[in-house]
């Protein structure tokens, strides 16, 4: 079975343990991110192959700092990413320098003395040169011509080679150090992007991470891949950043990808209005609880006069109590949902999802599903209502995604 590995680009991504469901308290005594855990530490078996993380996240740039505290990113650095995130040594580890986060700037923020030190700080294992991303993308080189004015072309131009250029320094300084350095290929369509990797691989990169394709269709990165397939050399490996397209990771497979990274499984299960609790089989609509205290959307809408507080707060709880005791057996169906849509009126002035809660509260997903999480909080994990249930179900959708990326590459011959 060929493997193509699944990097999880961590953001300071961890749930409390200790967090008490019924009573909606976390621990009085809970350190965060010390006490909490990761999606590795939660699951008995991986749900990834290793972590991203990327110098923007930990450091910040240009005067706006990072999701680090000063006190976690200082410990980051004495403890190493490994000690740091608790992981174990099984797992790989990629450094990257965020381009999503200066891709307006001129020039990329750091230097590449400060990304090598970075990665050699925290002990990554792979370490991604600093680039400069090119947002926009064409079929061919003559959709190109007609599709962006020769302002454009010379501006994805200078960008191309200010990431070519860091990558030969970053090669060249990466040799004697102990991550696999990596190189970018940027492109604004499927010939520069096989320009880039020719280059890359004139200066000796094995493995090329190919860049700036998240907003694309599936056809598009298609035909990325098809195109740096011809000049491809053997022992090339490539790998997609912010890609995650499982139902094509065969045809990436044969095309030279070998790992991948992406954060919409946790995003879909965080952010998602619609289906953003998976299964193999089907997705479904978390059911709606809203905190009165502490959604902003409910916030406003109480501050304004629109809601009154204390019925709005009688409905919540009421909600809480129903769907707990339905799923003790000791309520039917058809109250709950009658109390649920008695509050959704409250804070929802568009179509009912009565019938999507209605799906989900017959289905009970949980019940069926063998991850932890799901096994260990039941009906909690598909209520949208903070982030205590919230990121357990992004997490669960990484389990979910992770099964599905074993059972593609299990038909791959």
């Amino acid at each position: 079975m060929n493997k193509v590995k699944f990097y999880f680009p961590d953001s300071h991504d961890y749930v409390d343990p200790t967090f008490d469901f019924e009573n909606e308290t976390n621990n009085e005594h809970r350190v965060i991110q010390r006490d909490d855990k990761y999606a590795h530490e939660i699951f008995s078996r991986p749900v990834y192959d290793g972590i991203l993380v990327s110098k923007a996240v930990v450091d910040g740039i240009s005067g706006v700092k990072g999701k680090y505290s000063v006190a976690q990113r200082q410990r980051f650095f004495r403890e190493g990413i490994y000690r740091f995130f608790r992981l174990p040594k099984s797992y790989s580890t990629i450094g990257d320098c965020g381009a999503f986060s200066y891709a307006n700037e001129e020039v990329p923020p750091y230097s590449i003395h400060d990304v090598v030190e970075f990665y050699v700080n925290a002990g990554f294992t792979n370490g991604i040169s600093l680039d400069h991303i090119i947002f926009d993308f064409a079929k061919s080189i003559t959709e190109s011509q007609k599709k962006f004015s020769p302002e454009q072309l010379t501006e994805f131009k200078r960008r191309k080679e200010i990431t070519l250029d860091l990558a030969h320094e970053f090669y060249n300084e990466s040799q004697s150090q102990s991550y696999e350095a990596y190189g970018v290929a940027h492109g604004w369509n499927p010939e520069s992007y096989a320009d880039s990797v020719s280059d890359l691989q004139s200066m000796g990169y094995k493995r090329i991470a190919l860049g700036g394709m998240i907003p694309l269709k599936t056809q598009d990165i298609l035909s990325i891949l098809e195109k740096t397939a011809e000049i491809k050399k053997a022992d090339t490996q490539f790998h997609l950043l912010g890609i995650n397209r499982l139902n094509h990771i065969q045809e990436f497979s044969s095309l030279g990808v070998s790992s991948f990274d992406s954060t919409a499984p946790l995003m879909q299960g965080l952010k998602d209005d619609k289906f953003n609790y998976h299964t193999h089989a089907d997705d479904y609509t978390s059911i709606s609880v809203p905190q009165v205290e502490a959604n902003n959307s409910m916030r406003k809408l109480v501050s304004s006069g629109t809601v009154d507080h204390d019925e709005a707060k009688r409905l919540e709880k009421a909600c809480l109590k129903a769907l707990i005791s339905f799923a003790k057996g000791e309520v039917e169906q058809k109250s709950v949902l009658d109390t649920l849509c008695e509050y959704e009126k409250l804070y929802n002035t568009k179509k009912s999802r009565r019938e999507a809660m209605e799906k989900a509260l017959t289905d009970q997903p949980w019940k069926n599903c063998n991850c932890d999480i799901c096994k260990d909080i039941g009906i909690h994990v598909i209520l949208k209502r903070g982030a205590a249930r919230n990121r357990r179900r992004g997490f669960h959708n990484l389990y979910i995604a992770y099964q599905k990326l074993q059972h593609q590459l299990s038909l791959m011959k």
